[in-house]
């Protein structure tokens, strides 16, 4: 395989855009201001202040916050709108607050898990098992018991949050077991806290990056103090976004009771078709021996009206949080759920009768078209798949990597030192040796307009990569799609001098991990369309790129790595095809 020489020099933005609150590998409910922009977190450079005096076992500078933070792996059966029942790993963060192993996290990190495995430290060679000693749906917060004795804890922040205030996100985000730090400012004292899986009453907000995984972080000062707990971002603002220490303070308090606060038992997230004709919030799992388990809700209801008033009609959990937040734990409150697996609307009550089936959706509607998209979207699903994604028409073209000699490759940045590459035994391996090593991958038989693209990879390392594939790639620019085997998914344009984010989500139909993954790219006239393992993701207009409309080129595929090193990807198979 020959390198491709370029008559430009490429420069892109880092390739992680993603959903900062979502926590669990492969996606997590939306909802408004949800996800953002922001690169990777990296640990920085800080200018400190004068170090607290040290209490028993107590953080007291920034340099020793991550003693106290701490990597979360909750698993636990969940029930998606779009991709059915599955077993899901979540991956979060949270902080030690009492030496005795009490720690604070996002609901949203640990509800629905049955199993929790807590790494202090960014220390990966001692595993500590953990319980839930309470939750709070509406405010998003949980507090957690690591077995054990004797850990460094964090201190909160007792003074006044103002805006311009110098503070840090700490965490582990996408996964990845190194620890992370990221500086920024309070940007705003009294943001609006909700969303379509809570809402916060008191949410500060600021401009430090964060990923998926720093959901349940701490967001310190320079002294290592708690202002608040970092659980959601937003893609459009470039904002992110905490739940304030002086509510987490009062509600941590009655959690680590053993009490729940603003909580039905239900894993919950605002979803709504098409049409509109279906809208309520999505029971991803069901708290076990909860009101909403002793009512008869399974994980897949919706729950429509709550004490008798439609919920989620906004796209957040503001009128349901509101309703619970209105009545005591025990009382006794209307609900109604769509069960859309079987069609049956049921009446019931918490706290009183069982639901009951008291009419039938029929066929329902959602079922009537192809799914929307992309997991984060907050959509209903169909029951019919993208007749496309993975399915091939009539081939151009298909490989399995037997001969290498029509193709070339360009180093959008890095060195040669940096990858290497491999044809055997029918599959193309690549190797990621350093940081920042980008490789681009291109057939040169043919250039297409309209064309379906189609790969199959399996990572075989153990860490977070990128990998993804292109259509209509010319000096002028291209379309690409990234997909993370952490579970995030991205749509770019270029041209050629940087990356512009289209669209981007996340999905649980993504194998994370150390799996094999399909990819479908289609790009047919002013639309592209994103497809893993059969199912469609997300389709989008190329009218919202900013850069002129690409209508043909050459296709490929691409490996790609920023701090994280070193990958291990093999391509199975490559494919273009006719698009009808």
């Amino acid at each position: 395989m020959k390198s491709r020489k370029v008559n430009r020099v490429f420069y892109f933005l880092a390739l992680i855009l993603l959903v900062s609150m979502a926590c669990r590998l492969g996606g997590s409910p939306a909802g408004q201001g949800q996800s953002e922009p922001a690169l990777q977190g990296t640990e920085q450079a800080v200018t400190k202040e004068a170090p607290l005096p040290d209490s028993v076992g107590a953080v007291s500078s920034l340099e020793n916050v991550k003693k106290a933070v701490i990597q979360i792996e909750a698993v636990g059966t969940f029930v998606d709108p779009e991709f059915g029942e599955t077993l899901q790993g979540g991956v979060g963060s949270g902080f030690i607050i009492d030496p005795s192993g009490i720690a604070v996290t996002n609901n949203h990190v640990v509800s629905g898990g049955t199993v929790f495995r807590v790494y202090v430290g960014g220390d990966t060679s001692k595993t500590y098992n953990a319980k839930v000693l309470g939750y709070s749906e509406c405010s998003d917060l949980a507090v957690i018991d690591i077995e054990g004795e004797g850990f460094p804890f964090v201190r909160w922040f007792e003074g006044p949050i103002k805006v311009g205030m110098d503070i840090y996100v700490a965490g582990f985000p996408l996964g990845d077991p190194n620890f992370t730090l990221t500086k920024g400012i309070i940007s705003k004292e009294k943001a609006d806290g909700r969303s379509s899986f809570s809402s916060v009453e008191s949410v500060v907000e600021y401009d430090a990056t964060s990923n998926p995984g720093n959901s349940g972080g701490p967001v310190v000062t320079s002294n290592g103090e708690v202002v608040a707990v970092h659980y959601m971002g937003n893609r459009q603002t470039r904002q992110a976004f905490g739940i304030a220490g002086s509510l987490a303070r009062s509600v941590v308090e009655t959690l680590r009771s053993g009490q729940n606060l603003d909580s039905i038992g239900v894993n919950g997230g605002a979803v709504s078709n098409e049409d509109g004709s279906i809208v309520g919030v999505w029971a991803y799992s069901i708290q076990p021996g909860s009101a909403a388990d002793q009512a008869g809700l399974k994980p897949g209801d919706i729950i429509t009206r709550l004490g008798n008033v439609p919920v989620a009609t906004d796209g957040t959990l503001y009128d349901y949080c509101d309703i619970i937040r209105s009545h005591s734990p025990t009382e006794t409150l209307p609900v109604e759920v769509l069960r859309l697996s079987t069609g049956e609307i049921l009446s019931g009550q918490l706290n009183g009768r069982q639901l009951e089936v008291v009419s039938t959706l029929g066929s329902p509607s959602v079922g009537d078209e192809p799914p929307s998209g992309d997991s984060t979207s907050g959509s209903v699903p169909g029951t019919t798949l993208n007749p496309n994604a993975s399915q091939p028409g009539e081939y151009y073209y298909t490989t399995e990597f037997e001969d290498m000699s029509d193709w070339e490759y360009v180093l959008m940045k890095g060195k040669e030192s940096g990858f290497r590459q491999e044809a055997r035994n029918g599959k193309f391996r690549v190797d990621v040796l350093e940081p920042n090593t980008w490789v681009y991958f291109f057939n040169t038989n043919f250039t297409y307009g309209d064309v379906q693209v189609d790969t199959s990879v399996e990572n075989l390392g153990q860490n977070t990569n990128y990998t993804g594939i292109f259509c209509r790639y010319s000096q002028d620019g291209w379309y690409e799609a990234n997909i993370l085997n952490t579970g995030e998914w991205y749509i770019y344009a270029s041209d050629g001098n940087r990356l512009e984010l289209l669209f981007s989500g996340a999905s649980r139909v993504i194998n994370t991990g150390k799996k094999t993954n399909t990819y479908t790219f289609i790009c047919k006239g002013d639309e592209l369309t994103l497809g893993i393992n059969g199912i469609e993701i997300k389709t989008i207009s190329t009218d919202i790129s900013p850069f002129m409309p690409f209508r043909e080129g050459e296709v490929g595929f691409f490996v790609a790595s920023t701090s994280v090193f070193p990958l291990r990807v093999e391509f199975d198979w490559f494919t273009t095809s006719v698009v009808y």
